[in-house]
């Protein structure tokens, strides 16, 4: 029964996604967001929803400030790439750092390395248990990292009760 149910909520949000994303409501782009939201529902419903999760109101309102949170650290990131690529000496100091996390959920890990790797400057290279490793292209990029705050806000999000 809870595949079941799975499967329908998955289903759900795929076809949710894929009508905000086309935006176009004619038969033919109608009946691709059924069939695709069913076939990717089929898939993979045991990988969206875990048992492990549970939902509340609380972590729906952190997960959505994060991503304006995300979005706001994407934008000063790409105008630091770019200021770095523009300025004539390209102040660029590439490193890789090496962090351990208390985040311990498989979903969580996803995605802080995601939130890494999506800001400009930096990517996850490589994550083994609670320790990941990371390419940043300048110590600025380094510095703000490690400050914390993204991995703060995600284990509150994921870890948090």
């Amino acid at each position: 029964m809870r595949d079941i149910k799975n499967f329908f909520v998955t289903y759900a949000i795929m076809f949710t996604f894929w009508i905000s994303l086309s935006l176009r409501f004619d038969l033919l782009h109608i009946f691709s967001g059924i069939i695709g939201s069913f076939l990717v529902a089929y898939f993979s419903h045991d990988l969206l929803i875990k048992r492990g999760i549970k939902f509340s109101f609380r972590r729906l309102y952190l997960s959505i400030l994060y991503l304006f949170y995300l979005a706001y650290s994407i934008l000063l990131a790409n105008i630091d790439v770019a200021y770095r690529v523009i300025h004539p000496k390209m102040p660029i100091d590439p490193q890789v750092i090496k962090f351990k996390t208390k985040l311990t959920s498989d979903i969580g890990k996803t995605a802080l390395a995601n939130s890494i790797t999506l800001t400009p400057g930096t990517i996850t290279v490589d994550v083994r248990g609670d320790t990941f490793y990371v390419h940043a292209l300048s110590s600025k990029s380094v510095e703000d990292f490690l400050k914390g705050s993204m991995r703060r806000r995600l284990i509150e999000i994921f870890e948090g009760e």
